[in-house]
């Protein structure tokens, strides 16, 4: 396959974020040629894939990982950027489905994704930007005894990172009347995502592994006891292969890609602001996101810009006018910053799953995947990625809690999956919009 003809990445090129364009350098990775047999194959080039590589590697595995457009070309490098700890699915919700046993299990993970963050960046050297503090904004009432009940919640599973701030201390992180209060998550954090996802993968490479881009997967036989990919140019036969491709399977395993559905969220970047007026806007320097069902989410880049993204579009595609979609919402936090002008716009996807918990699991005898982060990928990616990369080491233990859990097909089927869940969307939104 010519890279400009790529089935799902364009050219296969990062698109025109701010992260793109203050990426760290890095070298593009040869393409797969030619047949290999390899001992294990990761599929993914964003946190899932490389978090599995590194965990392996560092047990002494022989790792060859492929992504079919460069490193973090999707929602890896596409972010937010915010380290929100914890899965989609609140403690809550583990423990009405599956009860208490498996909900203290879970809380016990919550903080792990981001301590294996902070302990890559340290251990490999990675620059990213990487600051503390995840802060929760609440609009009304409702919100705050939210807020209060999953602090307690969390407090009684023994974790303590959750610290309520009132309407004064709120302005701390975001200087605006709009909210009357929040929480702040001492370990959470923001970094600067693609530069993190490029600094894992020199990291594989530190530790041997051999990482191919630009060699989109056409074709997986998972059910041989050798699973086998062909990309256009090459192909490998592997005794364990690990399927990372999240919201980007694009017809490969379609049995497993219809398990999600994608979504697309939107990020622009403003242009500098300089260090005296980003300060005054969030003096404390964390990140912030709503808790509405649509939130906005925003923190300072370490130059000085205001990265604000909100909005999801089901189904995975872009909206005609990013800028327009978010300035709006940008400007009622922050109305000081009306005409203030945006220099990048993107667009990604995550991938949903229905019941909102993540999904993990095996194909036959040889094939592991994870995937369904449905936005708190940052974080679960990570541990989801240590967790595969235990399983195939030999320890199973925390892979089959999360293997065994059922996993729901979203209503409707692949037909009508993206009514329905813009339908839930709109009741919800309605929801926050009257504060009940």
């Amino acid at each position: 396959m010519d890279m400009f003809a790529h089935p799902y990445a364009g050219s296969g090129a990062y698109p025109d974020s701010y992260y793109a364009a203050s990426a760290n350098p890095a070298p593009l990775r040869p393409r797969l040629e030619g047949r290999h047999e390899v001992d294990i194959c990761v599929v993914g080039g964003g946190y899932s894939g490389l978090s599995t590589a590194i965990t392996l590697l560092e047990q002494g595995h022989s790792v060859t990982l492929i992504e079919g457009a460069r490193i973090g070309w999707g929602a890896s490098g596409r972010n937010g950027g915010q380290i929100v700890n914890g899965l989609n699915a609140g403690l809550h919700v583990f423990r009405r489905r599956f009860g208490n046993e498996v909900a203290q299990k879970v809380a016990a993970l919550f903080m792990e994704g981001g301590e294996i963050i902070r302990d890559r960046v340290a251990r490999y050297g990675i620059d990213c930007d990487l600051k503390e503090g995840n802060v929760f904004a609440a609009f009304n009432d409702r919100h705050m005894r939210e807020l209060r009940e999953k602090r307690d919640l969390w407090a009684s599973y023994g974790l303590n990172s959750l610290q309520m701030l009132g309407r004064d201390e709120m302005r701390e992180h975001a200087t605006t009347d709009l909210y009357c209060g929040g929480m702040i998550d001492t370990k959470g954090g923001h970094m600067h995502p693609l530069n993190l996802a490029l600094g894992e993968a020199a990291a594989v490479e530190s530790l041997g592994g051999t990482i191919h881009e630009m060699s989109p997967v056409i074709f997986a036989d998972t059910d041989a006891p050798r699973p086998v990919l062909r990309t256009e140019g090459g192909e490998i036969e592997a005794r364990t292969l690990v399927l990372c491709g999240n919201a980007y399977l694009k017809g490969v395993v379609p049995g497993l890609e219809w398990r999600v559905m994608p979504v697309s969220t939107q990020v622009m970047a403003t242009e500098p602001l300089g260090a005296e007026r980003a300060r005054a806007l969030m003096p404390a320097d964390t990140c912030v996101e709503d808790v509405r069902y649509i939130l906005d989410y925003y923190r300072m880049s370490a130059d000085h810009r205001l990265l604000f993204g909100g909005g999801s579009v089901y189904g995975g595609t872009d909206p005609k006018d990013i800028k327009r979609k978010l300035v709006r919402s940008m400007e009622r936090v922050f109305p000081s910053l009306k005409d203030t002008a945006i220099e990048h716009a993107w667009s990604g996807n995550f991938a949903l799953s229905f019941t909102r918990v993540p999904q993990m699991g095996r194909i036959g005898t040889s094939t592991y995947f994870a995937h369904g982060y449905s936005g708190h990928g940052v974080s679960g990616s990570h541990l989801f990625g240590r967790i595969l990369g235990e399983a195939i080491h030999g320890d199973l233990s925390r892979f089959d809690m999360f293997a065994n859990l059922p996993w729901l097909p979203f209503p409707g089927g692949r037909t009508f999956r993206v009514p329905y869940s813009v339908l839930g969307s709109w009741w919800y939104a309605a929801r926050d919009r009257l504060g009940v």
